[in-house]
């Protein structure tokens, strides 16, 4: 499996037969150079929406629609990218769907969620979500846009991922101190990968809290397309 970040909260991963794009901000996000983003979406089968807001979702549409790769999201924005002509998988909290062997459930999140479309104003799309996402013996938490929720305790107790992609600069999202607080009473994570950090000088430039918040847990912070390798767990 790898793992890759493509700046702010967007990740490329290859997992199964899958390679998912997941929240693939590319155009405009100042830690991503544009001149590579043939190389993030080269062979991507699914893309993967957290929530409508554009750090997020902007690029999502040309994607989809330049490769026919289908975006998987919540029900009622994936009808909103159907109008746009991208193809579209629909599906609500607690669902899963098999993305080319991997099995993605959606999960709830603490946030908001709108599309705003050629400069119009915000359109409600849908709620905000989380993904787990489980294959080569490893389930990955992408907690997306969100803050503390007491649903992390059930969540953690019963997917019981294994890997974090915690969203954590603070601001619009937990910081990193609530995020290390969060990883230690709900879940067992051996890797914790933090995002949503960095973009702008608005949120936390260094993951330092959440390493000094979590001894003995490995806290990986990504570089843009350096590839994280995690061996399977079969």
């Amino acid at each position: 499996m790898n793992i890759i970040w493509l700046g702010h909260s967007g990740f490329r991963i290859e997992i199964e037969g899958a390679v998912l794009l997941i929240d693939p901000w590319l155009t405009g996000n100042p830690m991503f150079p544009e001149a590579r983003r043939a190389e993030a979406v080269a062979g991507a089968t699914h893309l993967l929406v957290t929530h409508g807001h554009g750090d997020h979702a902007a690029n999502a549409l040309s994607i989809a629609r330049e490769g026919n790769i289908p975006i998987a999201c919540i029900h009622e924005l994936s009808e909103w990218f159907e109008r746009q002509g991208a193809p579209a998988i629909g599906f609500g909290k607690g669902g899963t769907v098999d993305v080319g062997g991997a099995k993605v459930t959606m999960v709830n999140a603490s946030h908001s969620s709108s599309v705003d479309f050629k400069g119009g104003d915000p359109v409600p799309a849908g709620s905000e979500t989380g993904f787990m996402i489980a294959g080569e013996g490893h389930t990955i938490y992408v907690s997306g846009d969100t803050d503390i929720m007491a649903d992390m305790g059930w969540m953690g107790e019963y997917h019981a991922p294994d890997i974090g992609i915690l969203a954590c600069g603070g601001h619009y999202t937990m910081d990193m101190r609530r995020a290390a607080w969060v990883a230690r009473k709900y879940f067992n994570f051996r890797t914790v990968i933090p995002c949503h950090y960095r973009t702008f000088p608005l949120l936390a430039q260094s993951a330092e809290e959440l390493v000094a918040g979590l001894p003995g847990v490995e806290v990986i912070e990504p570089e843009v397309l350096a590839p994280i390798r995690i061996p399977a767990n079969i």
